[in-house]
């Protein structure tokens, strides 16, 4: 396998393990998200769940073993109420454009066209659920601009430990760029 090979392999597992933690995430908020927006978190957990199960054709299409999800996840913040539901939506979104902008920069042909698809659909789901959008989705994330979030969720990087709901807020951007939720354990 080439090294651009590699890379390309590198960053498809690094969205597929963004998009198991934001299957995860979207139970959490559509167990607290209002009766008005439950349609949208919905559309939203099944986009993500068709996305990870191309992801993981294609790490198998380039000879590799899928990265497998983790039992249970960290989130970033507290979610115990429906306003903290959305701003977890618009939180996973927003690290799912930046994974999916390091697939665009690895990636080439059809599957850096399906990366930016993917990049642009996250960062218009984060728009909605933040009410607002940023100039360069998928880019803010790596600067460790807080791109107009909320704070305490500005982390972009996995947490190590912690449970669900815990309350602890996400503090270390991370060597490996992932931008998803951290797996617990």
């Amino acid at each position: 396998m080439s090294e651009a090979d590699d890379r390309e392999l590198d960053a498809l597992q690094a969205v597929l393990a963004a998009e198991h933690a934001a299957v995860y995430g979207y139970g959490v908020v559509g167990g607290r998200i209002g009766e008005g927006r439950r349609g949208e978190a919905r559309a939203a957990y099944d986009a993500h769940r068709s996305r990870r199960d191309a992801l993981t054709r294609d790490v198998r299409d380039l000879g590799g073993r899928p990265v497998a999800a983790s039992a249970g996840y960290a989130l970033p913040f507290s979610v115990p109420d429906s306003v903290a539901a959305v701003r977890l939506a618009a939180e996973l979104e927003e690290r799912l454009a930046g994974v999916y902008s390091d697939l665009v920069r690895a990636a080439d042909g059809e599957r850096r066209a399906a990366a930016a698809g993917a990049l642009r659909e996250a960062a218009v789901r984060a728009a909605r659920w933040r009410g607002g959008s940023v100039a360069f989705p998928g880019l803010a994330e790596r600067g460790g601009a807080s791109s107009g979030r909320s704070s305490g969720s500005g982390s972009s990087g996995p947490e190590g430990s912690g449970s669900e709901g815990s309350g602890s807020e996400g503090s270390d951007a991370g060597a490996s760029g992932s931008a998803s939720v951290g797996p617990t354990g």
